[in-house]
């Protein structure tokens, strides 16, 4: 007779109603883990360093505008469209105008900064820096913004903020070569008595005061001048060479020293400065 052989079944781990409340838990775990993973993963590829912008001190908001467009790899305008649009914590001088308040510093990029972010950080830093100085007036930094573009170096900022506040003070116009240059949208040494006749609110040679609007987004040094000037009578400087920067409160000295300029502008190929200018032949 043939022995009969007897399959015993065993329960299998999932078949009990505990081993099925078991792997339900576990396959629940497990999407949990994979949504959230999915999540994080998504929030930093985001959210990863891409690179950086450096903004010199003393750039215009068009020439930051471009660099910016550049550096996020977005198309030329963007960013000049977008400070029209974005909601920047701006004095209400500024009519919503950045320029002035795009502080200059070093700015990390990641990956989902747009242009409105980068533009809102660049005004909430200059706003940081405005109030570590003591720095509420608007009237202080288009100051500072034509102290950065006029001084040849940080050591005479101090005595150009005190020119300018001395002009301002006697009543006397400005004459500023950097806001003919800011109107005009260049950057030059030469000043023609042309320019000086130009119909601008920038041309300080005609109007009185001082421009509506920074020139440009000065640096912590121009601010600190601007903010807190020397004691000084000067009415007038021009910076003969580089490094040479000669101030003074009389005007025929000033002549004297902007002949000087002019001789060596010649002897250099480049053009004359007005000589009735508080900074003949300087600025940017």
């Amino acid at each position: 007779m043939s022995e009969v052989q007897h399959t015993v079944h065993r329960p299998g781990p999932w078949s009990s109603r505990r081993g099925r409340l078991l792997l339900v838990t576990v396959l629940a775990v497990l999407v949990v883990v994979l949504v959230l993973g999915g999540l994080l993963l998504a929030r930093w590829l985001r959210g990863r360093a891409v690179g950086s912008l450096t903004v010199p001190e003393g750039q215009r908001a068009g020439q930051i505008y471009a660099a910016a467009d550049r550096a996020l790899k977005v198309p030329a305008g963007s960013t000049a469209k977008a400070a029209r649009s974005a909601h920047l914590t701006l004095p209400d001088d500024a009519h919503g105008n950045p320029e002035g308040y795009l502080f200059p510093a070093t700015y990390p990029l990641r990956s989902d900064t747009t242009p409105a972010s980068l533009l809102s950080y660049m005004v909430r830093t200059a706003r940081g820096h405005l109030a570590d100085r003591g720095v509420s007036s608007y009237r202080t930094v288009v100051i500072a913004s034509i102290v950065q573009a006029e001084a040849d170096r940080p050591a005479d900022m101090g005595k150009v903020a005190r020119v300018i506040t001395n002009r301002l003070d006697h009543h006397m116009p400005l004459q500023m070569d950097s806001t003919l240059n800011y109107a005009l949208g260049r950057s030059t040494l030469r000043t023609s008595h042309a320019d000086t006749r130009i119909d601008s609110p920038y041309n300080t040679y005609r109007n009185a005061g001082l421009p509506p609007t920074p020139i440009d987004n000065p640096g912590a040094d121009a601010l600190r001048a601007a903010g807190a000037p020397p004691t000084g009578d000067w009415l007038y400087f021009v910076t003969v060479t580089p490094g040479d920067t000669r101030f003074t409160a009389d005007y025929p000295r000033h002549l004297r020293n902007v002949r000087e300029f002019n001789r060596r502008q010649r002897g250099g190929g480049s053009g004359n400065a007005v000589s009735g200018g508080a900074a003949g032949g300087g600025g940017a």
